[in-house]
């Protein structure tokens, strides 16, 4: 018997996790990483956390469907410094960037040291988010750390959608902001 490869997932939340975990099972033995020192304020954090955990725990309640979880430390000046001088950027700009950035290096970088076969994110599952953008990052690092990237487009086939009605279905706490505290600004 084949065993399927090993991916390691990018989570930024529960509520855009869940299309993507759905349909990465299909073909890959998938552990989820939630990192994201970018959120903020801490409740804030751990409200998204805890519904990540509840996500995974009702997907899989057996854990028969093998999908790992590993949690990032939460080291919030690592983001304010990755994104200093970027707090007045728009939504989607340069402190975006940043941000993709890091989370996506310390991705890549434990892909590498656990033995992944490829890593990606969720974060292309927003239809906020750009997902040209987020894979050419994603090679980047590929490249760097020696771990293929799963190039994607999660929004596609309705994903986003998906996404929507799977976070109504397990009861998932959907935020209404990227996650940053610039970002509560953009709040409309």
């Amino acid at each position: 018997m084949n065993e399927k490869p090993k991916i390691l997932l990018h989570s930024c939340c529960g509520p855009c996790s869940t299309a993507v975990v759905i349909q990465l099972a299909q073909d890959y033995q998938v552990t989820v990483f939630f990192y994201n020192p970018n959120i903020g304020p801490r409740e804030e954090y751990l409200l998204r956390l805890e519904n990540q955990k509840k996500f995974l725990k009702e997907y899989d309640p057996d854990g028969t469907k093998g999908i790992g979880f590993i949690e990032g430390d939460y080291d919030d000046e690592r983001f304010y410094e990755a994104v200093r001088g970027l707090a007045e950027e728009k939504e989607g700009g340069a402190r975006c960037i940043e941000c993709f950035r890091l989370r996506l290096s310390r991705t890549a970088e434990l892909a590498a040291e656990l033995g992944f076969d490829l890593f990606t994110t969720t974060l292309t599952v927003s239809p906020h988010k750009n997902a040209e953008l987020i894979n050419a990052i994603g090679e980047e690092l590929a490249q760097a750390c020696g771990v293929p990237w799963l190039n994607s487009n999660f929004k596609k086939k309705d994903g986003y959608l998906r996404s929507i009605r799977l976070s109504k279905e397990y009861g998932l706490y959907r935020q209404n902001y990227c996650g940053c505290i610039f970002s509560m600004n953009d709040i409309k």
